[in-house]
């Protein structure tokens, strides 16, 4: 397997991880990009007749359909016993290439305060990872307006969804725009070609299409001279320095402030196989917050001594290698007592473990099975006689069919806009046709962080996490935020909290994000 390809199987908020057993191949392989209709896994576009050409010069897209033109519609919410109100726009903006030729329709939902000083007022920009992801996670899981609905320690995917009013909406202290790239949402290549597919399926390509369409929403909205932010989870995470980068360095147009949510800055520190020790580092922290997290609530004070002994012993052992028996004796000894695992499981594996192990036998004697992406979320193990795990994940799988289906609601009954298209919450084909490109070295985004934050010495930045994800450990994080030179370090709010990959989920972790937010978006 290429180390592209492996990395697009890893990725957060693409592929369902925990379905994955050890020593077993996924469950099912993305389909290659050019037998998908109009870059999607869904084959409902292809299966039924096609509909009459939309009124428009523009060549049809592969499903033979476009998007509307965009709706804008006036809302109110109560938000502090205030009343606050927006305008809603559910549209498109197509992107060209550099010859003038139509490439993709990128569908977008803006929130924008009325009244409101457009010069002064902050603009964000949000969009979700995979990549494959569409922006509906932190959209109505964080961040807008109206919210899912969700439960704490069960996600039911045949449950009514139901959008509630968001008590912790960013549209407080800034406009949102919520960004779907191409094959998530209603997002499509205009006439997929090898061409279009290799630059919009690429990490470079993909940053230069964000850039493009953030230029062109705030020229084509008047908000040149209005605060930017930008906000990404994930491969979203992972996205935000190089998005900066661009946009300063090729667009003329600076961020003042970026969020990255449960981000991965390096993927040379995502996993923990045999000989990734950084990985295996990375990760026992967030390992023993879900030994803590089941028996009650933890903290990321609760890990500090977990964290000191990552550091310092336990990387001395890992180093010290499989044939130093005392050394190996030692960690399986000390991985025992902070996980709550029997220590002849632990022995096994020489202290070694990996993420799925330990949700899968966390919760073996309740004959339950934990998330990867929060390991507070059990269900029932379908099949607890089975020597290597094999489940849907309780949390990002459980969440697609609410989620998509409170997406489409949001569209229809609130925004007054459905394209005839599938939506597409979670596109496997465009993770598995990903061009992460063709260096020796993993990717990393944290070098663009700190040239970004060199360059804009005002730029605030906010790296937050949960602390029961084993997708994207916390301390991967904080570990590489401890190599940027001190002056940027200091200016870098490190946040954890309750929670998984998407901790929001918590209406207590989410609201302490929105406080976050607020203090590196307007100073507050």
């Amino acid at each position: 397997m290429t180390f592209p390809r492996l990395l697009a199987l890893l990725l957060a908020l693409a592929l369902p991880l925990p379905a994955l057993a050890q020593g077993e191949a996924p469950h099912g392989e993305a389909a290659p990009v050019e037998d998908l209709p109009a870059e999607t896994a869904h084959t409902e576009a292809a299966e039924r007749p096609a509909a009459a050409p939309p009124a428009t010069d523009r060549p049809l897209s592969a499903d033979g359909m476009r998007l509307p033109e965009p709706v804008t519609t006036r809302h109110e919410i109560a938000l502090d016993g205030e009343t606050l109100a927006f305008d809603a726009t559910a549209g498109v903006l197509t992107l060209k290439s550099g010859g003038g030729e139509e490439e993709a329709d990128i569908a977008y939902v803006s929130y924008v305060l009325e009244e409101a000083d457009a010069a002064s007022r902050p603009v964000t920009f949000v969009v979700n990872g995979g990549p494959g992801a569409a922006s509906a996670y932190l959209h109505l899981g964080a961040l807008g307006p109206w919210v899912l609905s969700f439960g704490e320690e069960t996600i039911v995917p045949s449950a009514t969804p139901s959008l509630v009013e968001n008590p912790d909406t960013w549209l407080a202290f800034t406009d949102l725009v919520f960004v779907d790239p191409v094959g998530t949402g209603f997002s499509r290549l205009v006439a997929p070609t090898d061409r279009s597919r290799d630059r919009y399926l690429s990490v470079s390509g993909d940053i230069a299409a964000l850039a493009d369409f953030v230029f062109r929403w705030s020229v084509e909205n008047g908000r040149t001279a209005s605060p930017k932010a930008a906000v990404g989870e994930s491969y979203g995470g992972f996205r935000m320095p190089l998005l900066a980068d661009e946009l300063t360095s090729e667009r003329g147009m600076a961020l003042s402030a970026l969020i990255l949510v449960s981000p991965v800055l390096d993927f040379a520190w995502l996993g923990a196989g045999q000989t990734n020790f950084m990985g295996q580092v990375a990760l026992l922290p967030s390992l023993a917050a879900a030994a803590l997290d089941k028996a009650g609530e933890t903290s990321r004070a609760d890990l500090a001594e977990v964290e000191a002994y990552a550091t310092d012993d336990y990387v001395a052992d890992l180093l010290a290698g499989l044939s130093d028996a005392a050394a190996v004796e030692r960690v399986v000894s000390r991985i025992a007592a902070l996980t709550g695992l029997p220590a002849d499981l632990v022995r096994r594996q020489a202290g070694r473990l990996d993420a799925r192990l330990l949700a899968r036998e966390l919760y073996r004697a309740e004959g339950r099975v934990a998330s990867l992406y929060d390991t507070g979320v059990t269900t029932p193990d379908p099949a607890p006689a089975r020597a290597f795990p094999r489940y849907r994940d309780p949390v990002l799988d459980a969440l697609t069919a609410p989620l998509t289906a409170a997406a489409l609601t949001l569209y229809a009954d609130k925004l007054g806009w459905t394209p005839e298209r599938p939506y597409v919450l979670l596109n496997s084909g465009v993770s598995g046709a990903w061009d992460y490109g063709s260096a020796r070295s993993a990717p990393e985004s944290l070098s663009e962080l700190a040239t970004a934050m060199a360059l804009d010495e005002s730029l605030r930045v906010v790296v937050a996490h949960g602390l029961t994800d084993l997708v994207t450990p916390y301390f991967a994080s904080t570990l590489l935020l401890r190599q940027l030179p001190a002056a940027l370090a200091a200016r870098v709010a490190e946040e954890t909290y309750p929670g998984g990959h998407m901790f929001y989920t918590r209406p207590a972790s989410r609201a302490a994000l929105a406080a976050a937010a607020r203090g590196a978006i307007v100073g507050e």
